[in-house]
């Protein structure tokens, strides 16, 4: 059991999150949904509603980007009708979902908007905190720009676990937990990756767990100890959960190292051609013209 090809297009587009911005948004859409996520957990959410809440708005996001319910309430358009803009987003990259997990997502899609809430002060701390990027132990630092920051990189490891979820016949809630909590030492203690954890040799684990339960003494009883039971699949691949969060965790590094593949191999006839940038419209023949005539475009 494993999960299908099929599935990578969507997670390399909801990996894309760490990436898209919005003007009325601090931060990458990633970030922002890692703080929302932990501000409506710390207020008393179900963790099973803010997964499925939260999976649903980034796939929606896929291709609908920064248009999320709020906006489109302020442009005049009523609860139904933003709610249906979300799910044609949602709808237009969903196909390779499992169907009962795509129908579950769908719904959510419909909750009322939660009332604005303040995440836990290490949740920003974790936005400050670049990643590593790749390190081998005994080469130098692989340097890769911009870096994603750890509240994106556990925010797209934390939906993508529900995602492939069905995979392995797992409940998503504990993997999507745990994706949101797996990198809770960085918080304080800067990533300087693999290598630097080898360097740091016997004091790895004390000092991990020591930082980890400085930020888990931080939540509220529940939380915390719902954070405790998600991390309990961290050192392992045996069951179903844990074997969502791993899938999740490692597909999420190997598609942030795939972007920049992409955009180090990119050529103006991607965008000209086969993104159709000069698209359809009254314009179009007019500006091709113009673009051909200057030499801009074949």
């Amino acid at each position: 059991m494993s999960v299908d090809r099929a599935l990578i297009p969507l997670l390399r587009e909801v990996n894309d999150l760490k990436r898209v911005r919005a003007a009325g948004i601090d931060g990458t859409l990633a970030a922002c949904a890692f703080r929302r996520a932990w501000a409506r957990l710390v207020a008393g959410d179900s963790p099973v509603t803010v997964a499925l809440r939260e999976t649903a708005l980034a796939v929606a996001a896929a291709r609908l980007g920064g248009i999320d319910h709020a906006m489109l309430i302020r442009a005049g358009l009523d609860d139904d009708a933003a709610t249906g803009v979300l799910r044609n987003g949602f709808d237009a990259v969903a196909g390779p979902i499992d169907p009962i997990l795509a129908a579950a997502l769908r719904h959510h899609l419909g909750d009322h908007e939660p009332a604005p809430a303040e995440p836990p002060a290490f949740v920003h701390d974790l936005e400050r905190q670049p990643r590593a990027g790749a390190t081998r132990p005994g080469h130098p630092r692989l340097v890769l720009e911009p870096p994603e920051s750890h509240a994106d990189h556990c925010f797209v490891t934390a939906v993508s676990a529900v995602l492939v979820s069905p995979a392995y016949d797992a409940d998503p809630t504990a993997p999507f937990i745990a994706g949101l909590c797996h990198h809770f030492h960085n918080a304080i203690l800067p990533d300087s990756g693999f290598a630097g954890e080898m360097l740091l040799g016997d004091h790895l684990d004390p000092v991990v767990r020591t930082l980890t339960y400085e930020i888990i003494a931080t939540l509220p009883e529940h939380l915390a100890h719902a954070c405790e039971q998600a991390r309990k699949l961290l050192p392992h691949a045996e069951t179903p959960e844990a074997k969502a969060f791993h899938t999740a965790d490692v597909i999420d590094r190997i598609l942030q190292m795939d972007h920049y593949a992409r955009v180090a191999g990119f050529e103006l006839r991607h965008a000209v051609e086969e993104m159709e940038l000069v698209h359809a419209g009254p314009l179009q023949d007019f500006q091709t013209g113009m673009l051909r005539g200057v030499g801009l475009m074949r």
